[in-house]
């Protein structure tokens, strides 16, 4: 949680962004590399994108599921010391090519790793993981979502490319004969859906003890909307605006803004928060349990469509011509409050078109805002800047959606350009460490940087284009790469600051027990 007295400093990269092998990176031994480098650096915070699941434009944004982690982040080499791997098994893995995600040839790699494992597995092979395995399901957070998201996996591989709104009409009705039969008919592949999920929350587990051995707090991102082939809304599609033929009636966007002239038809799924709130957002309560039993805090994707939601009709070419409609505002989060205590582990991301609303909705509840460094430099954006902050702030020198600090520069107005550099008072080439020194030496509370901008890397290593569908979500660290960033300069800079948290004071020495009480 981020306390209201502490500063911190953060940096923002996604695990598949991380180097190694098998052509994605994942939660194995280069994030615990990377955790060291953080630890290094004088960091408390390492930001990561949403885990799900993703679809063929490989968003992190649009998956078919609220809860299921991606399995493209399991480790082959953590597989390996818990016995699912033989060496053969990775020795004879080809290596995939550097440099970005090969988001297909990784996928077919890690899906013939992951069936090998769960085949090694029901053969008896690691024998030590069957009693957690067959325990795990009921563990708290699993029951809401497990049985749901393994079978709806399991129908999909049994007719990719096929929607589960094409599926035959007691399929997709989930009438309770047809759910057994199926259930029958795939048990072998969905205990293979169970066995994956299993693996990415044990690594899971193991990664964020690693976090907390060096003091560091994820912070992860809970993405606001769903794909429309999500497992979500064929479970529970009475919390989704769908039509009586399951459809979609209204979908998801937002205005014309700085990243677009025609707004961002995002296409997804609105919700029915009449009826969320009605069984007390029961749904919505189980997905954040479930990320804060991955992450330490957790920021909430789009916030202000908590307060108010652009909504656009199914099948808009653009997202011009939408109206904003009332979110579930208090009621949600009075919600989080019932099950999760008076202070949220939340940071909310009030970015775009924000009103009086949506500031009164985020101060109620006493989250965080997030304020963007290079928004300021644009015209009519001050409040960005660092002499505007208000502390209860988490600032960014960029964000996945941005360009790099770099790239940012290069493309801005002359006029823009010359007063960015003016307020940072250096030239060009001290743009992305001036933005750095900036952010920390803020009064926001946290200041995250991605970690393109500590290797002052240009537009190439952009993560997203915002309204760009295709090329997005691949950079990725090259095999030394981080080795020759040296931390101790921002080690430096955290601590000048005042965000390197002060150690906790050791525990007091008991006492020595009396002489005649000592065993003989």
């Amino acid at each position: 949680m981020i306390e209201p007295s502490g500063r911190w400093a953060g940096v923002l990269l996604h695990p598949t962004s991380l180097p190694g092998r098998f052509g994605i990176g994942d939660l194995g031994p280069a994030a615990v590399t990377f955790l060291d480098w953080l630890r290094r650096a004088g960091q408390s915070v390492w930001q990561m994108l949403p885990v799900g699941p993703t679809e063929s434009e490989h968003s992190p944004y649009g998956s078919p599921s609220a809860f299921a982690g991606n399995a493209l982040l399991i480790s082959p080499e953590w597989l390996r010391e818990e016995d699912l791997l033989a060496a053969a098994d990775l020795d004879e893995a080809p290596e995939l090519p550097a440099g970005a995600v090969a988001f297909g040839a990784a996928l077919e790699l890690k899906t013939q790793l992951l069936r090998r494992a769960f085949e090694r597995f029901e053969a008896g092979a690691a024998a030590a993981l069957r009693e957690p395995f067959e325990a795990w399901p009921k563990e708290p957070g699993q029951a809401p979502w497990l049985d749901d998201w393994t079978l709806f996996a399991a129908l999909r591989r049994r007719d990719p490319g096929r929607s589960w709104t094409a599926w035959p009409e007691p399929l997709r009705r989930r009438e309770l004969e047809a759910l057994a039969a199926a259930r029958r008919e795939l048990a072998a592949e969905v205990r293979f859906e169970r066995f994956v999920q299993f693996l990415f929350d044990r690594q899971w587990t193991r990664l964020r003890a690693e976090a907390r051995a060096r003091g560091i707090g994820l912070l992860g991102d809970l993405p606001i909307y769903l794909s429309g082939d999500a497992a979500d809304l064929w479970a529970h599609p009475k919390l989704f605006a769908l039509d009586a033929d399951l459809q979609p009636e209204k979908v998801a966007g937002v205005p014309p803004d700085y990243f677009s002239a025609d707004g961002q038809l995002w296409g997804n799924p609105l919700y029915h928060w009449e009826h969320s709130a009605a069984t007390g957002h029961a749904w919505w309560v189980e997905r954040l349990r479930l990320n804060l039993h991955r992450f330490d805090f957790v920021r909430l994707d789009h916030f202000r469509a908590f307060s108010a939601y652009w909504e656009l009709p199914a099948g808009a070419p653009n997202a011009r011509d939408g109206q904003w409609v009332d979110g579930p505002r208090a009621s949600l989060f009075e919600a989080f409050r019932a099950a999760f205590g008076e202070r949220l582990p939340l940071v909310a991301e009030d970015l775009g078109a924000i009103d009086e609303p949506v500031h009164e909705l985020r101060r109620a509840f006493g989250l965080p805002g997030m304020k963007v460094l290079q928004f300021g430099f644009l015209p009519a954006s001050s409040d960005h800047l660092p002499h505007r902050l208000e502390r209860a702030t988490v600032l960014y020198t960029g964000t996945h959606d941005n360009d790099t600090a770099k790239g940012f520069l290069a493309q801005l107005a002359e006029e823009d350009r010359r007063r960015a550099l003016d307020y940072l008072g250096v030239e060009p080439e001290g743009f992305p460490r001036a933005l750095l020194r900036a952010a920390y030496a803020s009064v926001a509370q946290l200041a995250i940087v991605p970690l393109q901008d500590l290797l002052g890397l240009g537009s190439e290593a952009r993560m997203n284009t915002p309204g760009i569908a295709a090329g997005n979500w691949s950079w990725r660290l090259l095999l030394g790469q981080l080795d020759a960033l040296d931390p101790t300069p921002i080690h430096r800079l955290a601590e000048l600051t005042e965000r390197i948290p002060a150690p906790p004071p050791p525990a007091p020495v008991p006492a020595p027990e009396p002489a005649d009480s000592q065993p003989p």
